[in-house]
């Protein structure tokens, strides 16, 4: 069984998440930080639209680690501690693993940390299972604030694993912190392996990304409104679910897609006692996803210390796997 570096706990107390939605929900305009979308039932809903055929960057990044595993294994080079960010069923960082497994590039460890406590215990049992002799030490903790590290077995370096794209969920300000923190913890000689959302292009028609992310079978959609549902449950809020429609944007000045929930009319909802009133077509943004030029990340990286060393694309370049080292 993968050993626990700490007690599993979520890492966010009540009175936070209360905190957090009241100050998003008064502002203008309306807002709702994207973290808080990873309840149980949110986690369960990302990993149906990850398996869905509008959503595109969860295939085409698999494809992309599966296609060059034994490259990037080469890349990242011998007893290497893995640290993922997100880690959610570490689905991705198992490619990578069988890719290492059994070779002189095998991992000293691997750090899966994620803030649902649930689905953490549920991978770290699974990958304790495929891989006996891998030392496993999950980390419940939101990724964006300090946590501390568990103490690892001899090493090498540290690479910082963070697939998926979540970068893209970041303002250009919090991308700066996030490579700062990543480099922290990648530590000199460290790396940074990353996935990215490319921007669209000649090849990459800006209906795809909107497609992604507002699929015909309305998985999105219910994820979107799930913030709803977990702020009805956890904060005693009265918000009417079906009062609200997802709504998914392109905005071409920033490069990125938005997330919304657009209120169908004029309404007043409870949280935490507190009286919260909408205007019918006022919108409480929930998400944004950044899409990058092949360059852009790498700007964003160097400030803490990043540079780029590898980075490997699809045929069609909708997105990129990019490697960094610390200086």
């Amino acid at each position: 069984m993968p050993r626990s570096a700490q007690p599993l706990t979520p890492p966010t107390p009540a009175s936070e998440f209360a905190v957090d939605v009241l100050d998003g929900l008064t502002a203008t305009p309306k807002t709702l930080p994207s973290k808080y979308f990873y309840d149980a039932e949110g986690s369960r809903l990302f990993d149906a639209i990850t398996r869905l055929a509008a959503y595109y960057p969860t295939r085409v990044e698999r494809a992309i680690l599966t296609t060059h595993a034994a490259e990037i294994a080469a890349a990242l080079g011998e007893e290497t501690a893995m640290i993922e960010y997100g880690s959610g069923s570490s689905d991705k960082s198992r490619i990578l693993l069988d890719a290492l497994n059994g070779t002189r590039y095998r991992l000293a460890a691997y750090v899966p940390i994620d803030i649902s406590p649930t689905a953490l215990e549920e991978a770290a049992a699974r990958l304790g299972a495929r891989y006996p002799g891998l030392p496993v030490h999950p980390v419940a903790a939101d990724y964006t604030q300090p946590f501390g590290l568990p103490e690892l077995p001899p090493h090498r370096r540290r690479v910082v694993f963070f697939p998926g794209s979540t970068v893209g969920n970041f303002s250009t300000e919090q991308a700066e912190a996030f490579f700062r923190q990543a480099a922290s913890v990648a530590g000199p000689g460290g790396a940074l392996l990353i996935g990215a959302d490319q921007a669209p292009g000649p090849t990459k028609p800006v209906e795809a990304l909107l497609h992604a992310y507002d699929d015909p079978e309305g998985v999105t959609a219910a994820f979107n409104r799930n913030l709803l549902v977990r702020i009805n449950r956890e904060l005693g809020a009265d918000i009417d679910l079906d009062a609200f429609a997802h709504e998914a944007r392109w905005n071409a000045e920033t490069c990125r897609i938005e997330m919304h929930l657009r209120s169908l009319r004029d309404q007043t909802a409870h949280v935490c006692g507190q009286a919260v009133s909408f205007r019918t077509d006022e919108t409480i943004h929930t998400e944004n996803s950044h899409k990058y030029g092949p360059d852009r990340l790498a700007a964003l990286a160097a400030p803490a210390g990043f540079t780029r060393v590898a980075r490997w694309t699809d045929p069609e370049a909708w997105f990129a796997v990019e490697l960094y080292h610390t200086d």
